[in-house]
């Protein structure tokens, strides 16, 4: 009989919020936090190779290579029914999935709110490969321990949660718009054609790489993996091969601000800690993972964690929610698919309100939460109040950051839908109620209204010419 992650650690995610008077205020108040975005100390990346402005500047002016190696997670689901177990949960359909082409899979609980995504890959012979999305691997795992599937799973962890000191896989990202110079010349035999978010088997200094093609920030870039021994080699290779191209290193602190300009809502809260159908998952996981230590921030704050929850609509998935089969969440979703009650945007903040936010460290009155540069957002997940300007809670921001290429203060989130045209204005409420949260990264303050602006998604025009070029792919 298999032990389950709460077996082994003692006691169990259900543990704690029996434990606590609520959990939301758990969450916002007393958790340490679990990704690398809001915890540096978590991954062996430098947070800058030289300066995060021209990081980001290189993804948009020449290229810039991004290491993925150590932040996500890794699970292989192997065996006769493998498939099967991936489409019951998965909100798209699998039905062209094979060798050649990666999806976003997305999952959801049986309300349609989601748990998380991650990439997967098809690698033949019934055996998948699902890369980040920690809360979502969990729930894969957990169905394929305890359903009825002819299924064997293997996980490689985090570089934090990872006892063994490797990983499966070495991962970098390559991009901008020399990214595909760089690319054909490092690739033997020059680069291939590869359709978005379809792979490809390439050879670099003789080590055999798998290439996807995507964008963490809209150019055609490519990801490149391969086995982890390699990792300073193909490392070597491809900045030698970017040496008369401009190619730099992209610390974490550039890297965590590449979805401003592409739009990708990334970690929501799972949507796990209520339902009575998910108590034996609560209880299968430990007192200690992710689900147990997630950070919340922001201005928007509820008593009940079910408002955290999010669907696929509102994280701008409705593109690939198909119906052709069946999966957990159908009905749902079904019943608000025709007209979703909100929709993805990105927040353009004004920019005189965001100097008065800078400005008020200077004066003697109480300031403002401090604005963190280039990631302002604070919580893993982040979720600040989004206002009409009339003063009604419309929505919610998410991510946010400086973008260097775009000028701009940036929030990916979503709002009622009929505030969700391009040229909106809103209001963001920055900082908490109260003066602060229990958090010690958050020093006492004033929240302050921002004025923004809604805007497409992706923001970036390069993203958003990348992706009309290739609609269909991956999805």
């Amino acid at each position: 009989m298999t032990t389950t992650p709460a077996q082994r650690a003692g006691r169990s995610l259900q543990d704690v919020i029996d434990a606590v008077p609520n959990i939301a205020d758990h969450l916002y108040n007393d958790t340490p936090g679990v990704h690398a975005s809001t915890r540096p100390d978590l991954v062996p990346i430098p947070q800058e190779f030289t300066n995060w402005r021209d990081e980001q500047r290189a993804w948009g002016e020449t290229a810039v290579l991004l290491n993925q190696t150590h932040h996500m997670p890794e699970l292989m689901v192997s065996g006769p029914d493998a498939r099967r177990l991936l489409s019951e949960l998965a909100v798209n359909s699998l039905a062209n999935l094979r060798p050649g082409i990666a999806k976003q899979l997305v999952a959801c609980n049986s309300a349609g709110q989601v748990i998380g995504d991650c990439v997967l890959y098809d690698h033949g012979d019934e055996r998948y490969e699902l890369i980040s999305g920690k809360t979502l691997l969990n729930w894969v795992q957990f169905k394929a321990e305890t359903g009825d599937h002819d299924v064997t799973v293997e996980r490689d962890e985090n570089t934090s949660d990872n006892s063994t000191g490797r990983r499966w896989r070495f991962r970098y990202e390559l991009d901008g718009p020399n990214a595909g110079a760089i690319f054909d010349k490092l690739v033997e035999g020059g680069a291939p054609e590869i359709k978005f978010f379809h792979t490809a088997q390439v050879l670099i200094d003789g080590i055999e790489v798998t290439a996807l093609r995507h964008s963490m920030a809209g150019h055609q870039g490519v990801e490149l993996s391969g086995p982890f021994e390699h990792d300073q080699r193909i490392r070597e290779a491809i900045l030698a091969a970017g040496t008369d191209y401009g190619l730099k290193q992209g610390g974490t602190k550039a890297y965590f601000t590449t979805n401003l300009e592409s739009g990708w809502i990334g970690y929501p809260l799972p949507a796990i800690y209520t339902a009575e159908d998910l108590r034996d998952f609560r209880e299968w996981l430990p007192d200690d993972g992710w689900e147990a230590k997630f950070q919340l921030g922001g201005s928007f704050r509820s008593a009940n964690i079910e408002d955290y929850y999010v669907t696929p609509f509102d994280l701008g998935y409705g593109k690939i929610v198909k119906f052709d089969h069946d999966f957990v969440g159908r009905a749902a979703l079904e019943a608000i698919a025709g007209q979703p009650p909100r929709r993805r945007v990105t927040l353009a903040w004004h920019d005189a309100d965001v100097e008065e936010v800078f400005g008020s460290m200077f004066g003697d009155d109480l300031p403002y939460r401090y604005l963190e540069l280039p990631m302002v957002s604070y919580g893993m997940p982040h979720n600040d109040e989004v206002r009409d300007t009339a003063g009604n809670l419309i929505g919610r921001s998410t991510w946010a950051g400086l973008s260097t290429n775009e000028h701009k203060l940036l929030s990916l989130g979503f709002v009622d839908a009929v505030m969700a045209e391009p040229g909106t204005e809103v209001v963001v409420v920055w900082g908490e109620p109260d003066g602060g949260s229990r958090k010690p990264r958050i020093e006492r303050h004033r929240q302050r209204e921002i004025r923004a602006t809604v805007g497409t998604v992706p923001y970036s025009k390069s993203v958003g010419v990348m992706k009309q070029a290739s609609v269909g792919g991956g999805s």
